[in-house]
């Protein structure tokens, strides 16, 4: 940080954003990817330092008690510290989105006229005990030619604290201004309001968390804010479902990291196919510690089931918990989904192309699939490199979030002396 931040307030930090990117809007390609390459040695070489303070927001995290799911997103190890300069390095091999064209034409009286992406200026983003999301819309911001303003919440403190301070050094060392990259985690709750009530200094905000963070920032802010809203995901089990494509998806989708938005919450089972894969599936989830909510259908069919409650459709479990319902039909899981999906991600698995073509038709969800698992509804997985975060509104765009959602666009008119009559 800069000497005088001992005594500058967070509305200082967001003046310095908008200052730096303006800098940062006029370096080249090479230049942005230059930079990343830096941060990402810079990672690697601070990795115990890295480690050290992540150890401490564990041992914090774990006295205080916060879940199993948020310390499996706060913890940082060699692999996946390792990760993180990775995934940079993947961000700075990436297409660079500003001035592409996004479309054009020329006038009848000889205007050509250039729809163009253009950075947004300053980011924003709000989110709770994720260290790696720090690094992710930092290395995104920049390549994207923006300023990032970071909240990334107590329960990591430490560990952004160092991972800023590195990529802060990492961007002075390069000659760019370290003013570029901010954090307000150190005015707790007043760096938050500010972000939230930056107008005129944060041009777009994105918050990732809990569905009771994301709901304060939509609700609060005066900021254009982009949402990324909770997982309450669901796979549907058709009638011509394998069984071991059901088998294999639905454990993959809840047990390969369950505290994650894009794991599996519930799975709905046709009626037709219950009496087939509801033993073998939940025998499945179970042997891998997966504890099953089921209706009285499913647990008729399955040993160790517990009853499910209204309460379970809606919920976003984030462990080894899912929700199981046998349904009459698609149409019943269609209604079933439309009426407690948070509308992020929905699979199902057929080898019904009809069925599978309504499905993919009909689900209004950010990323809607057939016969594959859940857990690929990710920025990495979707080949952006890293992502900042899901976005499940409609509005300014939707799924994961790669460098081109971190740009806004411009008209370029070049005409040849034209007046309008």
């Amino acid at each position: 940080m800069s000497a005088d931040t001992l005594t500058d307030t967070a509305q200082d930090r967001l003046a310095r954003a908008k200052e730096a990117a303006r800098e940062v809007a006029r370096l080249t390609s090479a230049d942005k990817a230059r930079v990343l390459h830096a941060i990402a040695d810079a990672i690697e070489a601070q990795a115990p330092r890295i480690l050290a303070a992540n150890g401490d927001d564990i041992s914090r995290g774990t006295d205080a008690g916060i879940g199993d799911a948020l310390i499996d997103r706060l913890r940082l190890d060699e692999k996946r510290v390792a990760s993180l300069a990775s995934a940079v390095r993947d961000v700075a091999t990436l297409p660079d989105p500003i001035g592409q064209v996004v479309g054009g034409h020329r006038m009848p009286n000889g205007v050509a006229l250039e729809q163009v992406r253009v950075p947004f200026g300053v980011v924003g983003a709000i989110y709770e005990a994720r260290p790696n999301v720090t690094v992710d819309i930092a290395a995104l911001a920049l390549r994207a030619g923006n300023a990032v303003v970071l909240r990334g919440g107590s329960a990591a403190r430490s560990s952004n604290t160092v991972l800023v301070q590195v990529m802060r050094d990492a961007l002075e060392a390069s000659g760019v201004t370290p003013e570029a990259i901010q954090t307000v985690d150190d005015f707790g709750r007043d760096g938050a309001k500010a972000l939230m009530h930056g107008r005129g200094f944060i041009d777009v905000l994105v918050p990732r968390g809990s569905a009771a963070l994301i709901q304060t920032v939509v609700t609060e802010s005066t900021v254009p804010v982009i949402e990324t809203g909770a997982g309450v995901v669901h796979i549907v089990l058709d009638s011509t479902a394998p069984e071991d494509w059901a088998r294999d998806i639905v454990v993959n989708a809840k047990v390969q990291r369950p505290s994650v938005c894009n794991a599996v919450e519930t799975v709905l089972v046709l009626k037709d196919a219950a009496e087939r894969l509801v033993p073998v599936v939940t025998g499945a989830l179970q042997a891998q510690g997966v504890t099953v909510h089921g209706d009285v259908a499913v647990a008729a069919l399955a040993a160790d089931v517990v009853p499910a409650t209204e309460e379970d459709w809606a919920t976003e479990y984030l462990s080894l918990d899912v929700s199981m319902r046998v349904v009459d039909d698609l149409d019943g899981a269609l209604e079933h989904i439309r009426r407690y999906s948070t509308g992020h991600t929905e699979s199902i698995i057929t080898t019904d192309a009809r069925n599978a073509e309504r499905f993919l038709a009909e689900v209004d969800s950010a990323v809607v699939m057939a016969n594959a698992s859940t857990r690929f509804t990710d920025g990495a997985e979707f080949g952006f490199g890293a992502e900042v975060g899901i976005s499940t509104q409609k509005l300014h765009t939707r799924g994961p979030m790669g460098l081109a959602e971190l740009t806004s666009t411009k008209w370029l008119a070049r005409g040849a002396g034209q007046i309008r009559a």
